[in-house]
């Protein structure tokens, strides 16, 4: 199963942050269990405020962990980890014309409103397409 698979069953029962990082989280030693715990207030566009999507948060939660940084690697590392993720949003929004979740959505998910707007409109479909692309970058970047 690839781990945009992995992903998307995981978004089945959780948000979209936690999706993309438990998919990628064992790869780096970090058990399912804390991935889904670490990154469970960056779904909604940071807790349901809608800024950057929660795909790509946990997208960033993940280069983070593949570069293996550690106390005293310092700021050249930084600035490594820094770059990618400039690469990888400027790609999703190249994509997709933004990186917020409330203008990918067009809806305010803390309202009834927007709650109806989401189902009737059935966005869970377009979250899953974020999902989906944040995995298929991740993949590209973590085999660089």
């Amino acid at each position: 199963m690839s781990k945009a698979e992995i992903a998307l069953k995981c978004f089945e029962t959780n948000n979209c942050a936690q999706s993309v990082i438990s998919a990628y989280a064992g790869d780096y030693g970090l058990d399912k269990d804390k991935a889904l715990s670490v990154s469970v207030g960056f779904g909604g566009g940071m807790g349901r405020v809608q800024d950057v999507c929660g795909a790509i948060s946990g997208a960033i939660i993940a280069l983070g962990l593949s570069s293996n940084f550690k106390d005293g690697d310092g700021r050249p590392k930084i600035n490594e980890v820094y770059a990618k993720v400039h690469r990888f949003i400027d790609e999703f929004a190249a994509k997709e014309g933004t990186i917020k979740c409330r203008d990918l959505l067009g809806c305010d998910l803390n309202t009834e409103e927007g709650h109806k707007y989401f189902a009737d409109n059935k966005l869970k479909d377009r979250c899953r397409a974020y999902v989906r692309f944040c995995c298929e970058q991740l993949d590209k970047y973590l085999a660089e």
